[in-house]
């Protein structure tokens, strides 16, 4: 527990002395280094603890509101998320040592890179509400901050603004639901408020409130309206933080009091989480594909991963409340296991997005192209991330996706017949977004990697430095041996599922050649190891059978040219041709797709075009009249500001009566 308060600390000291000297030339790398090596001590810190259980262990600092104190506790469910959170971190601050010397406005990104590493530590270790709740906010404000460091850019403002709006709805729900958790007696210490009795609607109020609370952090349809813009927005290694890493913090609040603190569940919990995960999943996928900005898509794509968390806490809750032990550990270890997976292959995949930016300047798919050529390294580890997301064998988001699976097909022994039908509707939602999230990475790779040049940026791009490229590199491999070797991963998580589900998988790392068998190996068994050497020998055999059977006559004829002659790069392929037919299928009823042709008269030399509208029915049905609705009560309220004085204090007395009577009736 020492070594973690240290790292947060030496994390805010390196923030405020960021400030004096940000604009020194090797400022950067001084940050990020220092960065790197506390993540590094906080990863060796909580890693022994998920793997060898041994206690859970607190502080109590004398910090806070008085007479509450700052409590700290480090248990199995913390120390997961350290891991994923100081993993993430020491990634991020490995690849912006080198991406860091590409920053505009360093002074405006050093001083709150440490901070909100720190910030992110502090809300995993919090053990009581005021001390949760300033962590999530100064988390909130941090990246806030790193967002609008490039506020002069076009549409920045805008995602600042609307993310630091959403960020204060989130914290006044769970600060509304830690003040139901705390009840009459106003116990804000986690303990105290797990030995609250609460009734049924006040545990209906908690859960509604940190689905909101948590879940617009987490980026949940339809409160994910600010993640597609602010991720894209910040600096590379900033994205690959929020999207890989803060949005898991967001899924650890929601773990931590719906599992530990709300009581014991009612089966509707998880019908409504199951509901809202299938539909992040789906839509996050398709609002993806719909994207021409690299890191617009990706930012989607998180949406997307998010919904398949939510998906295995539903099954976990439902598995809970119907008494089956076994069922509730898998789905919550698959839930886990992809929480960790995602933080991998999507901060791999913003590096990736990131080197591109650095090296042509360009996120739009549409001016890329042929960099496969010119950033090789670059290149093959995007296509691993994109694999990985895409739940291809043997790579680690596979595994978790399976695992959920798995858990979908044990659902027939649910005792409420409401679960027997949706879990299989949920299920083929999953199976859907798991189809098109390949499709969506097929284009992002091979609209930005493959084919020829389509501007001149790309046709110049190369290779960047070597920080850049060891961080892709380590990412890349850790998706590999997640996905090779996933019993070492579920045997690490079993201790926090024990704690939070009386149940665990039985020991996976003891198995013979490393398999992987959730419950039986009659019902389903995984091996990655066997897989992959399967997949190597067969490719091995295949390339040296067509290079000594092929003929080595040498041939020359026109290369295939999908029926367009001409040779420039705009005949090829595009990102919006691509899913087209996507488009044609969801557009009408999902995003409300305005085509209009632009078609010249006959002699015009005029190009033709294509003009497509996209609508966020979130936005137009939900937020839009919330704000027009505020903007109405406000210029009404306006009126306040011209009372008397006696109409003041009338209005005073009023809403003091108001509120003792309320407080009466709580009582």
């Amino acid at each position: 527990m020492t070594l973690p308060l240290y790292v947060i600390g030496m994390l805010f000291a390196v923030a405020v002395a960021a400030v004096p000297f940000c604009r020194w030339r090797g400022a950067a790398s001084v940050v990020y280094g220092a960065c790197l090596a506390a993540c590094a001590a906080a990863l060796t810190a909580a890693l022994p603890v998920l793997t060898a259980p041994a206690g859970e262990a607190s502080r109590v600092l004398p910090l806070g509101i008085p007479w509450i104190e700052a409590h700290l506790r480090l248990d199995l469910l913390a120390a997961f998320f350290l891991v994923v959170v100081n993993l993430g971190g020491a990634a991020a601050s490995l690849y912006a040592i080198g991406y860091g010397r590409h920053e505009r406005a360093p002074q405006r990104v050093l001083p709150f890179f440490p901070a909100f590493l720190a910030a992110m530590n502090l809300v995993v270790l919090a053990d009581d509400a005021f001390t949760f709740l300033f962590a999530w906010e100064l988390m909130s404000l941090t990246s806030w901050a790193l967002v609008m460091s490039h506020h002069r850019s076009a549409g920045t403002a805008r995602a600042g603004y609307i993310y630091l709006v959403m960020a204060g709805f989130g914290t006044l729900c769970l600060l509304l639901a830690f003040g139901v958790l705390a009840g009459a007696q106003g116990g804000y210490a986690f303990a105290a408020m797990r030995a609250e009795h609460l009734t049924a609607w006040q545990q209906t109020v908690v859960l509604l409130l940190v689905l909101l609370g948590a879940g617009s952090k987490a980026g949940i349809v339809p409160l994910h309206v600010w993640l597609p813009l602010a991720h894209p927005a910040a600096p590379s290694h900033v994205s690959a933080l929020m999207s890989g890493v803060m949005t898991k913090v967001a899924i650890y609040g929601l773990i931590r009091i719906v599992f530990q603190l709300a009581g014991p569940p009612a089966w509707w919990w998880s019908a409504l989480v199951l509901v809202i995960g299938a539909t992040t999943a789906v839509l996050g996928v398709l609002y993806a594909l719909m994207q021409h900005d690299l890191k617009r898509l990706l930012a989607y794509h998180t949406v997307e991963n998010i919904g398949i968390i939510f998906i295995g806490l539903g099954l976990a809750l439902a598995f809970e409340t119907a008494g089956m032990a076994a069922g509730a550990a898998l789905a919550l270890t698959a839930a886990l296991f992809h929480v960790l997976n995602h933080s991998l292959f999507k901060s791999l995949l913003f590096f990736g997005s990131g080197t591109v930016l650095v090296a042509t300047g360009e996120r739009d798919m549409e001016r890329l192209g042929g960099l496969i050529h010119r950033m090789p390294v670059t290149a093959t580890t995007f296509l691993i991330g994109c694999a990985a997301i895409s739940a291809l064998p043997p790579l680690n988001g596979f595994v978790s996706e399976w695992l959920t699976f798995q858990a979908i097909l044990i659902s027939p022994n649910l005792s409420h017949w409401g679960l027997k039908f949706l879990v299989p509707a949920v299920g083929a939602a999953l199976a859907l977004s798991a189809a098109l999230a390949a499709a969506c990475f097929v284009k992002a790779f091979g609209i930005s990697f493959l084919g020829r040049p389509r501007s001149a940026e790309a046709l110049a791009a190369r290779e960047v430095d070597a920080f850049s490229c060891a961080a892709m590199i380590a990412l890349a491999l850790l998706c590999v041996l997640a996905g090779v070797l996933p019993g070492l991963v579920v045997d690490a998580l079993s201790g926090v599922v024990r704690e939070l589900t009386a149940a665990s998988l039985p020991p996976q790392s003891s198995l013979p050649w490393l398999s992987l068998i959730p419950l039986s190996p009659q019902r389903a068994s995984y091996n990655g190891l066997i897989l992959l050497v399967f997949l190597l020998c067969t490719s091995t055999l295949i390339a040296m059978a067509v290079r000594r059977l092929a003929s080595h006559a040498v041939r020359r004829a026109p290369a295939w040219d999908c029926g367009f002659p001409d040779p420039n790069p705009a005949t090829q392929y595009t990102a919006g041709s691509f899913a087209q037919p996507i488009r044609r299928v969801f557009g009408r009823s999902i995003f409300r797709v305005e085509e209009r042709v632009e078609m010249p008269e006959p002699g015009s030399l005029a190009p033709a075009r294509l003009h497509l509208r996209l609508h966020d029915l979130a936005w137009e049905y939900l937020f839009t009249p919330i704000a027009r609705a505020v903007d109405e009560a406000a210029t009404r309220l306006n009126a306040l500001q011209f009372l008397t004085i006696r109409r003041y204090l009338a209005l005073v007395f009023a809403t003091l009566v108001i509120l003792l009577a309320g407080l009466a009736l709580w009582q």
